[in-house]
């Protein structure tokens, strides 16, 4: 994991710190199922994925950029610095997994407490 973020670069943090509040506000949710909790998660997903997006991209600006330094026979570069970058909409997507199970157990117990209408 500590070799993912290396890569990942800086883009890692801020999609972590997001992640891991979109996580709590899921598991809040998922013990204690209030409506006042989805707009929170909602936003928090958003920017979590948004912010895994903007890693990816400022990696890939990164990796493009350089490639005017790089000799011709190893132009083909690039595409470790892609796969590089990718490592920062893995862990968003990763965190977005986890935080949706969290609150299917919320939507879940929900579902058994509100009355059919």
């Amino acid at each position: 994991m500590a070799e993912a973020f290396h890569m990942g670069g800086w883009g890692m943090y801020p999609t972590l710190v997001f992640g891991l509040l979109l996580l709590a506000a899921s598991v809040r949710y998922a013990v204690s199922p209030e409506r006042r909790f989805v707009p929170l998660q909602i936003s928090l997903g958003i920017l979590t994925l948004v912010s895994g997006g903007l890693g990816f991209v400022s990696g890939t600006i990164k990796s493009l950029t350089l490639m005017g330094a790089v000799p011709p026979d190893a132009r083909w570069l690039w595409i470790v610095g892609l796969g590089e970058s990718l490592h920062n909409i893995a862990l968003a997507l990763a965190l977005l997994i986890l935080s949706s199970l969290a609150a299917t157990v919320g939507a879940y117990r929900i579902s058994q407490t509100s009355p059919a209408r």
